[in-house]
């Protein structure tokens, strides 16, 4: 069990990474309930998958469909109606069961319901056990960008269980594996008291990662999650450091808005982006050409799904809407060193193309 403390409101919760059997999973997830009810918000994948095994009642389970677009304001109403009909007190609280997506718009519906109320997150992809299960980002789109609507409200508790991750299929697996190399490359500026050198773990332990050695996945997630409470816990709210775990981020989001979040998924989106940062940084004499081919010889290991260049002139003003963008400045970050990377803005289409 690891334990995340944020310094700001002295707040702590536990994180659990298992590979128990997932019909016992429901009795450690209602220890965590602080009132007498709860809603569940499902993928409906997973719903289809493990319902029966979950076992929560029907009449608590507000199941979502899966896909980017259902993290939407229309969505979040019905969960919040659900749980008004429900009538949830800010006792209760709300249960998130799925990929990032699930946990993201049921963070958010728990953030505001009765002013913000418990939620407890169970990632059951990749993604969701290496990034947006912890960290306390919660939000939902809109039409004009990603995640630009959103709070920053902290779990009660995470369960992650690996068994979940099983019936990924390989494409959903490695969209996970997208934010897992993320990590890799920022470890050095993540100032985590402990040092995992994770580059060569993930350099060592490839094929055993691709073939969901379930031990190996345990150790990977716990390594993700501990240079991520290292960010987190020094800057909750994005106002520095924690800027780094966007790191391949504002052009993959781009890509992800340009192609309407159905051609690629966001792991692949970000790998662009890591591929573009890297790029970005050899031209600004940032980092020399030997870090570059080493990242490739990583990257390529995992095999990625290659996304082709995009036009600048079309990223460009859809990177110039992130949320993390000024008036007149991108903001990137980019590699300068093994493992180091630090922020930069660019004003100009010059200084990036």
């Amino acid at each position: 069990m690891i334990e995340v403390k944020i310094n700001e409101r002295e707040k702590t919760y536990p994180i659990f990474i298992e590979s128990t059997p997932i019909n016992e999973l429901k009795q450690e997830i209602q220890k965590s309930v602080r009132g007498k009810k709860f809603v569940v918000v499902i993928s409906q994948k997973v719903d289809k998958l493990y319902g029966d095994v979950l076992n929560f009642e029907k009449e608590d389970k507000f199941v979502l469909k899966d896909g980017e677009n259902q993290k939407n304001f229309k969505n979040y109403k019905k969960i919040i109606d659900f749980c008004l009909k429900k009538k949830l007190t800010r006792d209760d609280a709300i249960i998130a069961v799925g990929g990032g997506v699930t946990g993201d718009i049921a963070g958010f519906a728990a953030s505001t319901y009765m002013r913000g109320i418990d939620y407890i997150q169970v990632p059951t992809t990749l993604l969701a056990c290496v990034d947006s299960s912890v960290g306390g980002k919660t939000a939902v789109n809109t039409s004009c960008g990603k995640n630009l609507i959103g709070t920053f409200h902290q779990p009660k508790a995470v369960f992650i269980n690996t068994n979940f991750l099983k019936t990924l299929d390989l494409r959903e697996f490695k969209t996970g594996l997208g934010e897992v190399v993320k990590y890799a490359f920022i470890e050095k500026s993540c100032l985590c008291e402990k040092e995992f050198n994770f580059i060569n773990f993930l350099d060592e332990k490839y094929e055993q990662i691709l073939e969901y050695d379930s031990k190996t996945l345990k150790e990977l997630i716990k390594i993700c999650i501990m240079l991520k409470i290292s960010v987190v816990q020094k800057d909750e709210k994005e106002n520095g450091l924690r800027r780094i775990l966007n790191f391949g981020h504002t052009y993959g989001h781009a890509i992800e808005k340009l192609t309407n979040y159905k051609k690629y998924t966001h792991g692949e989106c970000v790998t662009a982006g890591i591929y573009f940062a890297f790029d970005l940084a050899l031209k600004n004499d940032l980092i020399d050409k030997n870090y570059l081919f080493y990242m490739q010889d990583v990257m390529k290991k995992f095999n990625f799904r290659q996304i082709p260049p995009y036009d600048l002139k079309k990223v460009i003003p859809v990177m110039k809407t992130d949320k993390k963008a000024s008036s007149d400045f991108i903001r990137f970050i980019l590699p300068v060193d093994y493992s180091a990377v630090k922020e930069f803005e660019f004003n100009e289409m010059l200084t990036i193309s």
